[in-house]
């Protein structure tokens, strides 16, 4: 679209939205943004945005709004349902997020990444792959910075390697990347979506615009995943744990991590060795081998993949180990938001655990984290909306001790009186934060805070 003397309405003043509003004026566009939340909230952006001759409408979205209106631009965390969304829609009125408008207005060649677990971690290694190489690049997307920041003044030798959820694809038309990885695919997010199939058609939007010369990278190991390169159009390259692939990454029986070249066939690289590679966890195994795939489909040199391995020790909230305490070793995995990445967080771990569980109420199957539960979990504190039913749950899975806490502060307290020396406590939440915080972030900036306290 061209943007000159469009009417455009940003729907939502997070830190997307404002960098959307800022680069729509600059492109000559009449802007107006509408935010639920209260002035006050947000009043730092609305000055900056009002001197450049946005209207900034706060505390509801009037319908009104729609009037003249000729596209668009939604905050990917406002959902679909939503009356001025739904109203717009009616009135054929484009709708996009902020990684449409960002992608048009970029040369830089770009990576996609999307996933239902494991985004933050991938995507940050990729970026570790690149800097070690030393070649040009920016870490964007729905990792923290907005690609609407970064995109424009990236050149034509500038990486954008992005990490993208499905409410940032689901807003997407001729969104292109030039390498796009899906790493795994679990039902998550269906408050959102509605039903799997409408989260899945959203993550599969990432490759609706490639082409031959493009790459795919798959999850050999999903077969659902899998089975998506008969409808590629681009090259598939693969990652896998369980069964060597070509051209891709996998696991050997020598327990090293594996290049196989397309263009070499029976040659193969060794990229790491697995005692060697400082992720935690065989679910940070799988994120490994499928950022080694995305590097070097980059074209990235084998030494820059193999320093990154052996170096990146993960990011903030992941599998993050927090400090040691009378001998147990605390871990703050708050990013877990759904009872897959809670399992894989688990996994990870063979002292006994004390484990605090519990967040937004979103219905899911709890009963799938029963087995990993049985295995060496000695406490269940729960906490939050879904905090009761968790406790079902572990009881129901023979858990020796299940607490109910209040706060997370509380539940800190309870698993340090239920840990003894060789335990490690975690938190791995297996449920969204908004029930009681702001964020996963905060969630876990509080959790370390307490334990910091003891």
């Amino acid at each position: 679209m061209e943007w000159a003397g469009k009417t455009v309405l940003v729907l939502g003043l997070a830190r997307s939205g404002l960098a959307v509003a800022k680069l729509l004026c600059g492109l000559g566009a009449v802007v107006t943004v509408s935010d639920a939340g209260a002035r006050e909230k947000a009043e730092e952006a609305a000055v900056v945005l009002e001197r450049l001759g946005v209207r900034c409408v706060f505390g509801s979205h009037p319908l009104d709004l729609l009037d003249g209106c000729d596209a668009i631009v939604k905050n990917p965390g406002i959902p679909y349902h939503l009356d001025i969304v739904r109203e717009a829609l009616l009135r054929s009125i484009p709708i996009i997020t902020e990684v449409e408008l960002a992608a048009a207005m970029t040369v830089a060649p770009m990576i996609g990444i999307t996933g239902t677990n494991g985004k933050t971690t991938t995507t940050s290694l990729v970026g570790a792959m690149f800097a070690a190489a030393d070649v040009d690049h920016v870490v964007a997307g729905n990792i923290g910075t907005p690609l609407c920041e970064v995109a424009p003044s990236a050149g034509t030798q500038t990486w954008l390697v992005t990490e993208l959820s499905s409410f940032q694809l689901a807003g997407t038309v001729s969104f292109h990347p030039h390498i796009a990885a899906l790493l795994n695919l679990t039902p998550a997010h269906l408050d959102y979506h509605g039903t799997m199939a409408e989260y899945r058609s959203a993550k599969l939007k990432l490759f609706a615009n490639l082409e031959p010369g493009d790459v795919a990278i798959l999850n050999a190991d999903q077969p659902d995943v899998a089975g998506l390169a008969q409808e590629m159009r681009a090259d598939a390259w693969w990652f896998s744990l369980q069964s060597s692939v070509r051209p891709g990454v996998y696991l050997s029986r020598q327990e090293e991590l594996v290049f196989a070249p397309p263009d070499r066939p029976g040659v193969t690289v060794c990229l790491a060795a697995l005692g060697d590679i400082r992720l935690r966890g065989r679910h940070n195994l799988a994120n490994a081998a499928a950022a080694s795939a995305i590097a070097l489909a980059a074209g990235l040199p084998v030494r820059a993949v193999h320093a990154a391995l052996t170096t990146f020790a993960g990011v903030e909230h992941r599998l993050e180990f927090v400090r040691e305490v009378c001998g147990v070793k605390w871990f703050n995995d708050s990013k877990a938001t759904n009872p897959v990445a809670a399992i894989q967080a688990i996994s990870a771990f063979s002292e006994p655990l004390v484990l605090i569980l519990g967040g937004l109420e979103r219905g899911d199957d709890l009963s799938v984290l029963q087995p990993v539960l049985q295995e060496h979990v000695r406490c269940v504190i729960c906490i939050g909306q879904s905090g009761d039913r968790m406790a079902d749950m572990a009881r129901a899975a023979g858990v020796p001790s299940v607490v109910r806490a209040e706060t997370l502060a509380e539940a800190v307290q309870w698993a340090a009186s239920h840990a003894g020396p060789g335990d490690a406590a975690l938190l791995s939440p297996a449920a969204a934060s908004w029930d009681m915080f702001t964020s996963y972030e905060e969630r876990g900036r509080i959790f370390k805070a307490a334990v910091h306290m003891l």
